[in-house]
């Protein structure tokens, strides 16, 4: 039974109980209270009830480009992406960077199953076996209206945070394309056959996933009269295959 309901219904035969025991004008107003009482907790867990998961991820990375970055999935498949990174792969500039989209059905249903297989990150998840190398601090939260559970690591042995987190970096992956083509379409046009040449190929190879999360990027490079036509027909490719991509391994 889902905890809210369970809680409800529990207060619910506690205050039955009680106003039974009520007689006359006092057992009247005592009614009164208890039952005023009631509709505010009552509205307090439904609201609490309403608010949606969210599952988080983060990974922290000196080494990398970008050096850090989150990705935040609600349980309605909304998301959002931030990040620290170079401007560009020519620059040493950096930029904090921005974006939302939202997953489709299929791999929205998975990260959230595979949170469950992993008891919402509340035990232990943490390898910790030292001797390994370093690939960045990763860190997994979930949050819903009853429970808030975070874990650390950098490598786990659970199965099914090992997939939460291929599933994310591949996520990550395919939203910095985007972040760079955005970047290259804007200052730097010649720079986009190679860099949707690269994407292509990663695309090809199975590590990178969500292609409609870039969508709009691509779209633009499509329409764009002035972008070479052979970058227009790899952007228009790449939306193709994106349309017809499944949810992640």
């Amino acid at each position: 039974m889902n905890p809210t309901r369970e809680r409800i219904l529990r207060l619910i035969l506690r205050l039955t109980l009680k106003v039974r025991t009520g007689a006359g004008r006092a057992g009247r107003w005592q009614r009164i209270g208890f039952f005023a009482g009631f509709l505010a907790v009552l509205c307090s867990l439904s609201a609490r009830a309403a608010e949606p998961s969210t599952i988080t991820f983060s990974l922290n990375f000196p080494a990398s480009d970008p050096e850090r970055y989150t990705i935040t999935v609600q349980s309605d498949g909304h998301a959002s992406y931030e990040c620290s990174a170079k401007i560009s792969s020519e620059s040493d500039e950096r930029e904090n960077y921005q974006t939302e989209f939202s997953f489709s059905e299929a791999t929205r249903a998975r990260i959230f199953e595979l949170a469950a297989q992993a008891h919402y990150f509340s035990g232990k998840v943490d390898s910790g076996n030292r001797k390994l190398a370093f690939t960045g601090a990763k860190k997994l939260t979930y949050k819903d209206g009853q429970r808030e559970a975070t874990a650390a690591y950098n490598f786990s042995s659970v199965p099914a945070v090992q997939q939460l987190t291929t599933l994310f970096q591949s996520m990550g992956a395919t939203l910095e394309f985007g972040r760079r083509l955005a970047y290259y379409h804007r200052y730097q046009k010649l720079a986009l056959d190679d860099e949707l040449k690269q994407m292509e190929d990663e695309m090809k190879r199975g590590d990178l996933i969500e292609l409609q999360a870039v969508k709009p990027v691509l779209q633009e490079i499509y329409d764009d009269g002035s972008v070479l036509n052979l970058v227009r027909v790899r952007a228009q490719r790449l939306m193709e295959t994106g349309n017809g991509a499944g949810p992640a391994r």
